[in-house]
């Protein structure tokens, strides 16, 4: 078992053997020690870079949105939220991961690039994909915080002004789709309310009647289905 391990690490990507022994190359033909720093820091920034390059703040905001819309304190839970979030950001950032991996990550493997050659790479379908979604005039903010020269196009924009205006843009797209989708449950909340208080049901709160109600009528339209398909359309 052993004798065939070794043989299986011996013909593996990375691993040569000579006659002073057994040496192990990184990624790109770097050292190894470097290359186990530079994973494991990509590693630790995976959830800054999760909201800051993705569309999963914006997901998660009228996710949070909703479940206040329907007078719901923990259901569905944090998890379950975070969770719906990450697999909807996954389908959305598919295609362009596929991009990423195709000129970045094979080349990188196979040695035919440095790791700041696919960081470069990597970059490219990025920036499109963030420029599709990203506003002018936040754009122009950090430009102008950055004392950047204006760019001709948006290959031209530095990630220091991409990322923050990225990030700006949205935080105001998902409390925009969120208070739309928190004005038909207040309209609820408006009538039951006014209906308790015109008959006289002071000791019952409005909550407890118009929870039951908003969810009803939550589900009668599928608003799970409407819900996710709306945001889904939001990015094309």
């Amino acid at each position: 078992m052993i004798a065939a391990l070794g043989s299986v690490f011996l013909h593996a990507p990375g691993a040569t053997a000579n006659a002073n022994g057994l040496q192990i190359t990184g990624l790109g033909g770097a050292s190894a020690p470097w290359t186990i720093v530079v994973l494991l820091t990509f590693l630790s920034l995976i959830p800054s870079l999760l909201l800051c390059i993705t569309p999963f703040a914006r997901l998660l905001i009228v996710f949070h949105f909703l479940r206040q819309a329907l007078g719901l304190q923990t259901t569905p839970s944090n998890q379950t939220l975070i969770g719906l979030s990450m697999i909807m950001t996954f389908f959305l950032m598919q295609p362009v991961g596929a991009v990423i991996y195709d000129t970045a990550v094979t080349p990188l493997q196979a040695g035919t690039i440095t790791p700041l050659q696919a960081l470069e790479r990597a970059g490219t379908p990025m920036r499109q994909f963030m420029a599709h979604y990203v506003r002018d005039k936040d754009v122009a903010l950090f430009l102008e915080l950055a004392k950047e020269p204006r760019p001709h196009n948006v290959q031209d924009l530095s990630f220091r002004v991409m990322l923050p205006a990225y990030i700006l843009s949205e935080l105001k797209a998902g409390f925009q789709i969120g208070t739309v989708l928190f004005l038909p449950f207040l309209v609820v909340d408006m009538v039951v309310a006014s209906i308790t208080t015109s008959v006289g049901m002071m000791q019952l709160p409005p909550v407890v009647i118009s929870t039951p109600l908003k969810l009803l009528l939550f589900l009668m339209v599928d608003g799970w289905h409407l819900l996710i398909s709306s945001l889904m359309r939001s990015f094309n």
